[in-house]
């Protein structure tokens, strides 16, 4: 059975209570910092290159969980995306398009797909379909032998924007399982024996989307995060034989265990300082105390990460 809200929107409403409790100085750097990221075309980069549709996700998010979307905005990234909407495009890409073009009407822009044929979502939903693997999961490529992890995950996420069930959500359920180890974790790939916090995070939310998330599971992959601070940094790393945490797997793994239940097994004052410590004065975030750039990925990880100790620290 599959859960009734959408994940993305159960994440979204999720980070917007706890968003609300953040300094008002600190939601406007940030909003500022996010707003001055957009490009003339509309869309917003990463640290190099040009408008890129991975990162206008991310910053249309962003903006979107501090309540700062507007319609200058949005109209603006319309136009980004409607360059978008034909030609071949990877899972990452299909899954941030589909992301964007539901956000732009909720800030006041344009609805994206209203010039587009009647049949895109179904046509969409077939060019995901070419990336399904033998083993059940979907691969980073159509034809690919073994399935990702996430790429297996953002598919299902993009699905659920569409409106559109898993096809045969039992074989992805048991693709997902055969992933997880015995440390409690999740790998993304087959080969791998020993787990990571973003593949985990990714397994434990297509299990929980599909409804196949067992209670053995949900003790096994707590207990697994919960080893995974770095006790000298205070937030996540990305597995247990890296000495450094960093913010998306601070964010992931933060996340995972809030909806495990067991959100308690954190530090979340550790979890706090080092989020803020990855936040630049001037507003934005970098990837961990390691890192000299900000940019808009991880500022959406920051800000989800703050959300989240808000909410804890209450």
């Amino acid at each position: 059975m599959t859960e009734v809200e959408p994940y993305l929107v159960r994440l979204t409403t999720r980070l917007l209570g706890g968003i609300e409790r953040l300094p008002a100085d600190q939601r406007e750097r940030n909003t500022t910092y996010l707003l001055e990221a957009q490009n003339p075309d509309g869309g917003f980069s990463g640290r190099e290159g040009g408008s890129d549709l991975y990162y206008t996700g991310f910053a249309l998010r962003s903006l979107a969980v501090l309540q700062a979307l507007n319609e200058d905005v949005c109209n603006k990234a319309a136009n980004f995306l409607r360059t978008k909407m034909t030609g071949s495009a990877g899972v990452v890409d299909f899954f941030s398009l589909v992301v964007s073009c539901y956000l732009v009407p909720l800030g006041g822009g344009p609805d994206v797909l209203a010039d587009a044929p009647t049949d895109w979502p179904e046509r969409v939903a077939a060019t995901l379909e070419t990336f399904r693997t033998p083993d059940g999961g979907y691969g980073k490529t159509p034809g690919a032998l073994y399935g990702s992890t996430y790429t297996s995950f953002l598919v299902t996420l993009c699905l659920q924007l569409l409106g559109r069930s898993s096809p045969d959500a039992e074989k992805l359920a048991a693709f997902v399982k055969s992933r997880r180890r015995d440390d409690g974790g999740y790998v993304e790939i087959s080969a791998m024996k020993r787990s990571g916090t973003n593949p985990t995070a990714a397994g434990v939310g297509l299990l929980q989307i599909l409804g196949a998330l067992d209670d053995t599971a949900r003790t096994g992959t707590a207990t697994f995060l919960a080893a995974l601070p770095s006790p000298f940094e205070g937030g996540l790393r990305a597995n247990d034989r890296i000495p450094a945490a960093d913010l998306l797997s601070t964010f992931t793994g933060s996340w995972t265990l809030d909806q495990l239940g067991h959100a308690n097994k954190l530090d979340w004052d550790a979890i706090q300082r080092y989020a803020e410590e990855c936040e630049r004065p001037i507003g934005g975030f970098r990837g961990g105390l390691w890192d000299e750039h900000t940019d808009v990925e991880y500022t959406f990880y920051g800000l989800g990460t703050l959300a989240l100790a808000a909410l804890m620290l209450e």
